[in-house]
């Protein structure tokens, strides 16, 4: 839903756009308020927030709402939510588990890539690749181990670049080091983890810029994010979502950046290649 707001915004009315802003700033919550209460927030009349809730495919108001509250429930949904559901729905299928797997990953890995917005693909690249910024990298349970990729190749082609200790002594000594022009990459999947999004609080009252990779109900740090990067997450798994599309965007970001940083990039890998001849590690 937050996703579809996002998207929209572009064929609304100056009028519809602002109950769009206030949707995305106070996502879910505003969606549940009455239209007047909406209205009086965006500063709009009645009519402009039923135009928009048309304007989005809703016959009206309360189909929206519905829409809503069936979001938050995959949004919400568990490892066990999504399993039992798998159960109830699994009937008879004469296609090998191998072949079911192949057909879902390379369908989710599509609609992936057809989702992502060119441009904040090309904002997330500028930010990675802007001279003299520092990049700190940090995930949840599971997709702090994507963070890890991506702060590693990043470290091999530019300086600057961390991913969050582990450790608190060193997560509050990084967050505090934080500045201006800072940037920050955040991973976070549904059930949402806290801790990451007071990074993301951190990281806008310092005046850092945050970059977030997030699924396709996108996380509460979407509305304050200077980049939101979606993936889908039909898996194979009974229980688990995919990570492999993740991974995909992940990589596409290491390649772009890259070739946008061009020969400076050669020259850090070739120091990176010397200091480890050097140690005795390669």
């Amino acid at each position: 839903m937050a996703e579809a707001i996002r998207r929209g915004m572009a064929d609304c009315s100056p009028a519809e756009r602002k109950v769009a802003r206030v949707l995305l700033s106070s996502y879910p919550s505003a969606g549940f308020e009455t239209v007047a209460k909406l209205a009086a927030r965006a500063g709009v009349s009645g009519p402009t927030v039923l135009r928009f809730a048309n304007r989005l495919g809703y016959r009206g108001f309360p189909d929206f709402q519905q829409a809503l509250r069936d979001d938050l429930d995959e949004r919400s949904a568990s490892p066990i939510d999504l399993y039992d559901r798998h159960r109830s729905d699994q009937g008879a299928d004469a296609v090998s588990g191998l072949e079911r797997a192949a057909s879902i990953t390379r369908d989710t890995l599509d609609r992936t890539f057809d989702a992502l917005v060119p441009g904040e693909f090309d904002r997330a690249v500028d930010l990675l690749c802007a001279p003299r910024t520092r990049v700190l990298v940090a995930g949840g349970r599971f997709s702090g181990l994507l963070a890890k990729v991506l702060a590693q190749h990043l470290q091999l082609i530019r300086t600057g670049v961390a991913a969050l200790p582990e450790h608190d002594a060193g997560r509050i000594e990084a967050v505090a080091g934080l500045r201006r022009g800072d940037v920050v990459v955040l991973f976070d999947y549904r059930r949402y983890e806290e801790p990451t999004r007071r990074l993301a609080a951190a990281a806008r009252e310092r005046k850092a810029s945050v970059v977030l990779f997030t699924d396709a109900w996108l996380s509460p740090i979407a509305s304050e994010a200077d980049v939101v990067l979606p993936s889908e997450t039909d898996s194979p798994s009974p229980a688990f979502d995919a990570m492999t599309p993740v991974l995909a965007i992940v990589e596409a970001v290491i390649a772009e950046c890259s070739e946008r940083l061009g020969t400076a990039a050669s020259a850090r890998m070739r120091e990176v290649e010397d200091a480890g001849r050097e140690l005795g590690l390669y």
